[in-house]
């Protein structure tokens, strides 16, 4: 541990405990531009990403802690975190695969399962090891039935910061028993810097003409609908806050965006996902995913209650989540694309969160 203290003013001793009898810790990485990605691997969670703005300012682009501790109790379980075995929702908890009915997932969203259940991925201590000052990998094995999921899966994730400023995720999954997952990172950005109070004046482009409407579970229902005429668009640069709070029945049920979109793009296909950009800092931020579809959350529930890094305060929309991923609810949804692997498949991903200046 050469680093007491992080750039982004973390102390690495808060990070280490017994948890479930495995040592957590944080991990530093660094570029040769000087930016800096820390990891925890107590949920395999992002918890700082600083890069410099218009004016080389080193700035930290993520909300998160400032101590394992915190993280255990915090109100916003997922800052950072990798969700699965299944990240987004599977409707009243149950699924049915190769005939068999699996109905005992953790009901922990109104009616449904929300990213893995009550012990996700976000709340298990992952094994991590540090490749090279660029690089960290991480594992971990959900047993057969953990959280209600059938089968062994074993996952591997991989977290590079490259010379050019990009946080590359990769994510890799092998099962013993045919299974359903769905992994993402649920980083929440704020491009202003985290602790900065609203991301409404964020611009923000997102590549789909479709998007999945929910009910009022958020829970997707009927046809993809398309994005034209409505203020899901964001085919072109709008702000955040430009329609967010628009007489639309979309928005209402989730105090905000919490959708779907479905990316224009080709099966695994590497591509661009969506840009976000703050005015203030001039920061960019780049999106590419192999995944169909991301989420946009804009962080209507948070609510600043709890404490962040640097004695922060994180209030509703004070940042927005860009989770790759598949669609919500998949496993009950043939026409979606699939989310089942069977034994002797590899599963592969990978997001690319690339930042840059304007």
């Amino acid at each position: 541990m050469k680093n007491e203290q992080t750039l982004s003013g973390l102390h690495i001793a808060n990070f280490q405990k017994t948890v479930d009898g495995k040592e957590t810790w944080l991990c530093v990485l660094t570029n040769k531009a000087g930016s800096e990605l820390t990891l925890l691997n107590y949920g395999a969670k992002i918890v700082s990403v600083m890069i410099p703005d218009k004016n080389g300012k080193m700035t930290d682009v993520v909300t998160g802690h400032a101590s394992i501790e915190d993280y255990q109790t915090s109100e916003e379980p997922y800052f950072g975190a990798v969700c699965g075995r299944y990240g987004n929702r599977i409707a009243k908890g149950r699924f049915t695969l190769e005939g068999v009915l699996y109905d005992k997932l953790a009901i922990n969203n109104g009616p449904n399962s929300l990213h893995g259940g009550i012990k996700g991925f976000n709340a298990v201590v992952w094994e991590m090891k540090q490749i090279d000052e660029q690089t960290v990998e991480l594992k971990y094995a959900s047993a057969n039935g953990e959280e209600g999921f059938p089968g062994k899966l074993d996952t591997t994730i991989t977290y590079r910061l490259t010379d050019d400023n990009e946080v590359v995720i990769t994510y890799h999954a092998i099962t013993d028993k045919t299974t359903v997952l769905n992994l993402t990172n649920h980083s929440y950005f704020n491009l202003s810097g985290a602790g900065d109070p609203s991301i409404g004046d964020h611009l923000l482009t997102i590549n789909a003409d479709y998007y999945l409407p929910t009910d009022d579970t958020a829970i997707p229902f009927g046809p993809k609908e398309k994005v034209e005429g409505t203020p899901m668009d964001f085919r072109t640069p709008h702000e955040v806050n430009e329609r967010i709070n628009d007489d639309f029945e979309q928005l209402k049920f989730g105090k905000g965006y919490d959708h779907t979109y479905i990316l224009n793009k080709k099966e695994n296909e590497l591509s661009f996902c969506a840009r976000c950009i703050s005015p203030k800092t001039g920061i960019v931020m780049d999106t590419f995913t192999t995944e169909p579809g991301v989420q946009l959350y804009t962080g209507n529930w948070m609510s600043g209650n709890h404490e962040g890094k640097n004695g922060q305060r994180y209030p509703m929309r004070s940042a927005l989540c860009l989770e790759t991923q598949h669609f919500p609810d998949s496993p009950n949804k043939p026409e979606y694309p699939s989310t089942t692997l069977h034994p002797g498949e590899i599963f592969e991903s990978r997001t690319v969160y690339k930042f840059s200046v304007e």
